[in-house]
């Protein structure tokens, strides 16, 4: 049974359909105060324009749920007919009577009701989402999951899809199937992991419920948008997913153009996926934590390796590559002689007794025709035109890592080829991704090499990676948004890893604001992870893998936590950032400038 052949049903939000043969969906989330009326309706007005599907409003209390029915009759007013969402938490009689009042509703299993009560809690919001025309959205969070959950299966993609199934089930046995389910989470692996776990055990148990695909606390900026795009991404292409969410740290309307370029670039909807395509991702799961060779400190236990072929002398100490490409002699001298250099192998052999630091990138004719090889490292491009069954046994066991030069995934002919002959033969020799991208948009770039390289790195079946983008001229971006995909993999850590939620009606304090002084503070101590969370709902969930989080506890008031522990709590806003500092400091993590 294969995930990738699942095709999902249809479900109706207001008049927009999702799942089946529709358009992936975007959507965000409002961060206004759900009862100041005038202000959310301004914002669902600016995240609409700025092109999404649906709009989600937190709901969390009963005063709130009766207010949706206001703003929507607003929007209506003003000609919107875009479908309203309600998101709730905890409380099952605040999702009755959102119910009511808006196209679909979200609640978590993992704070709805407890397991001896879940049937009797869930059955009455069915029937007023029947009434009502309703969907509903059964949407886990990997950092919520409810105790029984975590006392059976702890905070695993398992538990999240049981999660869920334990809701799915009853809406099935009722015969309720306006539903859409999600399976969320801040760590990629797991997230892709979940989904893909979901959908093969719906297939088993005869659902085919729509999917809404998400990355939550993914961060702002350039990590914010490689996290969402390596997990939603290497998902949609897959064929699994059909409404999605980027959750950044910033305004909700910034979170729309990424979702629609994330859905353009990946989406198998006008491009169902191929059968090598099926064959690849096969593969590739197949070879899911193969320990490789290590050679010259690549594969075997090393984390993947950069390379870089970029002009510039100087890198920060989180993005130094481990090694450069130098292809004109005369740039050799500018670099000292710790920095190791790759050159063509006709330059290597001219000047190999020169340099004790220059390797060698060899065409496959050059390694199979020439005598003279680097005793210790030596790099074999692979292209289109490459003999797998020639190269591979020739250089199984000994000091080769393989350049494989990519094609784009949406036909990986070349890496698919490479890789089941790779396979056939048994080779552990280390592999390098090489791809060359032309984006003068930087954004269109993070979002194109996250989906299309990152799925090679989950499965942990690459030694590294070697970024080129010929347009554009800020190289060192380049180099970061290399270090940058490694991390959101989770197989190389480089710099401080900053779990940070999006805004939305919950949140109690300036959420931007706030994740912008911590980074300030405390984005040079690589290795470390610390959690930004606006509220209690996820915070300490999503936070459970961090080594500090900083939640909000109320209006103006911070709690601190060291791993999942609560160390000081009602910090005034204004006190927070200094008294995390000093919580790191006094817990040995912290390390001047």
């Amino acid at each position: 049974m294969k995930y990738s052949e699942w095709k999902s049903g249809e479900v109706f939000v207001g008049d927009v359909p999702i799942g089946g043969n529709n358009p992936i969906r975007i959507q965000s989330m409002t961060d206004t105060d759900s009862m100041d009326t005038a202000a959310t309706v301004k914002q669902c007005i600016s995240i609409i324009k700025a092109g999404a599907d649906y709009v989600r409003i937190t709901a969390q209390s009963k005063n709130v749920a009766k207010n949706l029915a206001l703003i929507c009759s607003n929007l209506r007013k003003k000609e919107y007919s875009t479908p309203i969402i309600a998101d709730v938490h905890f409380n099952p009689d605040i999702a009755e009577i959102a119910a009511g009042n808006v196209d679909k509703i979200r609640i978590n299993p993992g704070n709805f009701a407890g397991k001896e009560k879940i049937k009797q809690r869930l059955l009455p919001l069915l029937d007023i989402c029947r009434h009502n025309g309703t969907a509903l959205r059964i949407g886990v969070n990997h950092g919520s999951l409810s105790n029984h959950i975590m006392m059976r299966y702890g905070d695993t993609p398992e538990g999240m899809v049981e999660s869920a199934l334990e809701f799915l089930r009853i809406c099935k046995n009722e015969g309720f199937f306006n539903v859409v389910v999600s399976l969320k989470s801040s760590n990629t692996r797991e997230m892709v992991k979940a989904n893909r776990l979901l959908v093969r055990t719906m297939q088993q148990e005869k659902m085919n419920y729509p999917l809404h695909l998400g990355v939550t606390e993914a961060g702002d900026g350039e990590d914010g948008r490689i996290k969402s795009a390596l997990g939603i991404g290497t998902l949609l292409n897959e064929g699994i997913g059909d409404t999605i969410r980027v959750s950044l740290t910033e305004d909700p309307e910034k979170e729309i153009p990424v979702a629609i370029k994330i859905a353009k670039n990946f989406s198998t909807r006008k491009h169902p996926v191929s059968e090598q395509k099926r064959l690849f991702f096969s593969l590739i799961q197949k070879m899911s934590g193969t320990l490789f060779n290590n050679v010259g400190n690549i594969g075997g236990n090393s984390v993947p390796v950069v390379i870089s072929s970029l002009p510039v002398n100087k890198y920060s100490v989180e993005n130094r590559p481990d090694y450069l490409f130098i292809d004109k002699e005369p740039e050799i001298e500018n670099y000292s002689f710790d920095t190791k250099l790759i050159v063509p192998y006709a330059l290597w052999v001219k000047l190999q007794n020169n340099h004790n630091n220059l390797f060698p990138l060899l065409t496959t004719n050059e390694f199979l025709t020439s005598g003279k090889k680097n005793k210790d490292l030596n790099f074999v491009k692979i292209e289109h035109d490459t003999d797998p069954d020639s190269i591979i046994p020739a250089a199984k066991g000994r000091n080769i890592v393989y350049i494989l030069e990519l094609q784009p995934l949406r036909e990986p002919s070349c890496f698919y080829e490479f890789l089941k002959y790779y396979h056939k033969h048994n080779s552990l020799n280390p592999l390098i991704i090489r791809k060359t991208y032309n984006e003068k948009n930087h954004e269109s770039f993070l979002i194109k090499m996250s989906g299309e390289l990152g799925l090679p790195f989950l499965e942990k079946v690459c030694n590294g990676i070697w970024l080129i983008n010929k347009k554009n001229k800020t190289h060192e971006k380049t180099l970061s948004a290399s270090f940058g995909l490694l991390q959101a993999g989770r197989v190389r850590i480089s710099k401080t890893e900053f779990i940070s939620c999006p805004s939305c009606g919950r949140t109690l304090f300036d959420l931007q604001k706030t994740t912008a002084q911590v980074k300030k503070a405390t984005g040079h101590l690589k290795g470390l992870k610390i959690a930004i969370m606006g509220c209690i709902v996820n915070g300490p969930g999503e936070m459970a893998d961090a080594d500090y989080g900083y939640v909000g506890a109320t209006k103006g008031k911070i709690t601190l936590y060291k791993n999942k522990i609560v160390v000081r709590k009602n910090i005034p806003s204004e006190d927070s950032v200094n008294e995390l500092i000093k919580l790191i400091k006094e817990n040995g993590d912290w390390r001047n400038l």
